[in-house]
């Protein structure tokens, strides 16, 4: 059974009805309730192009869902991480940021750590040297992500760069 999320006044939700479902069965199985806010909050996150931090999500919603407190986001947040819908990253400016993680390919990325642009890339060089490490120390690797963190073009010109880890 595929629960219904209610209809709101927003861009429409075509090409998410996979990711509608799994969320929508995920808290079937805990015993919770598609409430208009988890929908708001659902349905913002998979519209919107790039990463978002709580507080981007909490602000974006509440444009829909005026009454959107930050406990709920937290706790849809987690929920949508849990059910595989969300991903959490670390894009070094001390916020959680999340990404789709359902049907997306496998990607890495570059961050600045002065101005937080990012780049999100795939290698299947890096990808297949990443295997033979897994390999040879024995790993059955089940999931993996990769952060580089460095200065972007733009935060290059007029810095002098060390070339160390941040």
């Amino acid at each position: 059974m595929i629960l219904m999320f209610v209809q709101w006044k927003g861009p429409t939700m075509k090409g998410f009805d996979r990711e509608i479902e799994l969320f929508s069965r995920y808290l079937q199985t805990k015993g919770l309730k598609v409430t208009d806010q988890r929908s708001a909050l659902l349905r913002t996150f998979l519209e919107h192009d790039g990463h978002l931090a709580a507080e981007d999500l909490h602000q974006k919603a509440r444009k829909h869902q005026p009454g959107i407190g930050f406990a709920t986001v937290y706790r849809t947040l987690k929920h949508l991480v849990e059910c595989g819908v969300a991903r959490e990253l670390d894009l070094g400016d001390g916020k959680v940021h999340y990404e789709p993680e359902f049907n997306h390919g496998h990607h890495d990325h570059l961050v600045c750590t002065s101005c937080g642009a990012y780049v999100e890339f795939y290698n299947p060089q890096i990808e297949q040297l990443q295997e033979k490490v897994y390999r040879d120390h024995g790993y059955r690797v089940t999931n993996h992500h990769m952060m580089l963190y460095g200065l972007c073009p733009k935060c290059q010109k007029g810095k002098s760069v060390s070339g160390g880890r941040p």
